[in-house]
């Protein structure tokens, strides 16, 4: 059986990315890509042939049939347009944060909860970046000890703001002033990703507090989280410290990192192998090392993973719910 698949916000850099992993992969799919007026009639290449890209419309979305939608819309936009194709009969895989904290949506890590997209329709909700590769390294941490609390600091790419982003960093580096960000990002560090909150947090930092608790169906876990958007073009670093009910055994954790499919242990700190971010770019998996014990506090431990934000923490998440799906259909 062939599906028939439409992105939405097909010319954004998730777009494109989810783009060239479905080129990558042999899905049973035919593909419609739709973007703004602006981009409609422009054509891309996909397998071989010429796509032209259309408007966006919400009769394009009734009249299309589609049995899945990725969409890579901003969050007003995606509220807009996901109910749509939803209401259409779509299954809709959606990558922004309007819909994933909504009652009934699932919000799914394939290697965490695959469960909660089994049989899904409507919206599905794709995880922030910063989220997915975090809890895919924190998985083994939670069947082996049971996490009590965790404490997220983040190192956040340029490339988690969009093309925007990206640019303001090259402007940076020429010695230009930036416009988007509120200070300039090259050869600095901003404590500062989304707005703030009167509490002192930002929509990211509470992001990552409740969708890792929706994610592990630990409503109560002890999050707390600060997001940093650092001088890298691509790829995230979270350090990651994690206080848990039963003591931990490092050697045992790597021995699971080591057995996990999409998690790749870089842990030999005396010939200097670790994750880094410029060796990540572009690759699928979650990279995982600097494991050790937290000596300051009982049954906790350290650990620092780095993955591309663009594919394993958008583009690449939502065509494995995808994939997902498609095999329980089947």
């Amino acid at each position: 059986m062939v599906y028939r698949l439409a992105i939405l916000g097909a010319t954004g850099l998730v777009g494109q990315t989810m783009r060239s992993i479905l080129e990558e992969k042999d899905l049973p799919l035919e593909l419609s890509l739709f973007a703004s007026e602006n981009s409609a009639g422009k054509t891309v290449s996909f397998k071989g042939k010429e796509l032209t890209i259309q408007e966006l419309t919400e009769d394009a979305l009734r009249e299309g049939k589609f049995d899945y939608v990725l969409s890579a819309l901003d969050g007003s936009l995606a509220a807009k347009f996901c109910p749509v194709a939803a209401e259409a009969g779509s299954v809709v895989i959606d990558n922004s944060s309007h819909f994933r904290m909504e009652e009934g949506i699932p919000l799914v890590v394939p290697e965490i909860n695959p469960e909660d997209a089994q049989g899904a329709e409507g919206i599905i909700a794709n995880p922030n970046c910063s989220t997915i590769q975090s809890v895919v390294a924190l998985k083994p941490v939670e069947d082996l000890f049971h996490i009590k609390r965790i404490v997220f600091t983040t190192f956040q790419a340029v490339s988690g703001s969009g093309v925007q982003g990206i640019a303001d960093l090259e402007r940076g580096i020429k010695g230009e002033p930036p416009k988007m960000y509120p200070h300039p990002i090259a050869f600095n560090c901003l404590p500062h990703i989304d707005d703030f909150l009167d509490t002192g947090y930002t929509k990211e930092e509470m992001k990552m507090v409740n969708e890792s608790r929706k994610i592990f169906h630990r409503p109560d876990l002890a999050v707390t989280a600060t997001a940093v958007r650092v001088p890298v073009k691509g790829a995230h670093a979270i350090s990651i410290n994690v206080t848990c009910e039963k003591p931990v055994d490092i050697d045992r954790l790597r021995e699971a990192y080591e057995a996990m499919d999409g998690v790749v242990l870089e842990d030999d700190v005396k010939n200097a192998v670790y994750p880094l971010q410029i060796e990540a770019e572009g690759k699928d998996d979650v990279f995982v090392g600097r494991i050790r014990k937290d000596e300051s506090m009982e049954n906790s431990l350290n650990l620092w993973c780095v993955a591309d934000n663009t594919r394993k923490g958008a583009a690449l998440n939502a065509i494995q719910i995808l994939e997902k799906h498609m095999e329980n259909r089947r």
